[in-house]
């Protein structure tokens, strides 16, 4: 056995490419491994142009295009490679595995998935195909924010009566198709007492200031941007309206009734956000219809036995607790690598 002040550390980098309208969460997810994982092993990011500036507590390299991640890549020669970067293709990943002896994807749809050591898909499709034996599949990956621990299971918990129920929308850090802008428009026709509130992401890419004229417009109505209390507001919420990628997953852990407008195509095909989960999925946000998405409003929050079956459905669910799961699998793959760099030179 090798004494441990003789032993090198292991290098991980983490490679980021934000796309797909998905939000800050890959960010997140990113830098609570890094920070877990900072006194085990070198963490490097490598971020591309899409992506704000990982951490600055982390050595970081941006790259610009598939040459300059590989070249990156080579130059650095970790041990671990952790790409959450969308698709995958083989072409790329054919390089890589001839540079790094382990290679780790989050939600990784593309064929290069088949050729890395393990894919830890938190996204799925609602008709899944059997995946091969190194997928790891399933919402008990979803990692959970800190700040959603002190509220789980919140729905359940019995709420003082108010004057008004309360709506939350939150399209995630970008809302690339404005449908924050659609739902506030189609709210002004609904009739019944609602209280809402309009959380705007870090990176909302749309005027703000129409935005709040539409929520003057209509009575108890406020917007808030980027506020640190977003998982207090959703846990006071009686109903949420959100996208449907990363976001239903914290409402689940919070357990509060929930419509979800698809952002874009694949959003639309994911298997998570579904009835049987809980949750009212209403498709693409653009072409739903005003009155399928008040009727679904208003579901929820005249019948209380509907209400209280959704949040169960969701709190039923194994998701919040996918930390350890993760950082097993990195840390396996760290000691036990795929490939060793001797295999590699031949």
């Amino acid at each position: 056995m090798v004494p441990i002040e003789k032993q090198v550390q292991k290098k991980i980098a983490i490679y980021l490419s934000i796309t797909d309208g998905k939000g800050s969460y890959p960010l997140r997810r990113a830098r609570k491994l890094a920070n877990t994982l900072k006194n085990e092993a070198e963490i490097i990011f490598l971020y591309d142009q899409h992506t704000p500036f990982p951490d600055e507590n982390f050595t970081c390299h941006k790259v610009i295009g598939p040459s300059s991640f590989i070249t990156q890549v080579s130059k650095l020669q970790p041990d671990l490679l952790i790409r959450d970067a969308g698709p995958s293709n083989t072409d790329e990943m054919s390089k890589l595995v001839e540079l790094v002896p382990s290679i780790l994807h989050f939600d990784d749809f593309g064929d290069g998935g088949q050729l890395t050591d393990w894919v830890i898909q938190t996204l799925y499709p609602e008709t899944q195909e059997l995946c091969a034996d190194h997928y790891i599949t399933g919402p008990d990956t979803f990692i959970t924010d800190a700040s959603l621990h002190p509220y789980r299971h919140a729905g359940l918990k019995r709420k003082p009566p108010s004057s008004s129920s309360r709506l939350v929308i939150s399209f995630g850090d970008e809302d690339p198709g404005n449908l924050t802008f659609r739902a506030l428009r189609h709210l002004k026709q609904l009739q019944i007492p609602l209280s809402v509130t309009v959380v705007l992401g870090d990176n909302y890419k749309h005027d703000v200031s129409e935005v709040q004229m539409m929520a003057l417009s209509r009575r108890n109505t406020r917007v808030v941007q980027a506020p640190d209390n977003r998982a207090e507001l959703f846990s006071e919420a009686d109903m949420i309206l959100c996208d449907a990628c990363y976001t239903p997953y914290e409402v689940a852990v919070i357990g509060v009734p929930c419509i979800v407008l698809a952002q874009n195509e694949f959003e639309s095909n994911l298997g998570f956000p579904t009835e049987k989960n809980g949750f009212i999925h209403l498709g693409l946000g653009r072409k739903v219809t005003q009155s399928n998405l008040l009727s679904a409003i208003m579901e929820p929050l005249l019948h209380d036995a509907r209400k209280e079956r959704a949040i169960k459905r969701q709190l039923q669910i194994d998701i919040g607790s996918g930390e350890e799961k993760v950082l097993e699998a990195i840390r396996y793959l760290l000691e036990f690598p795929k490939r060793t760099r001797l295999d590699m030179l031949h």
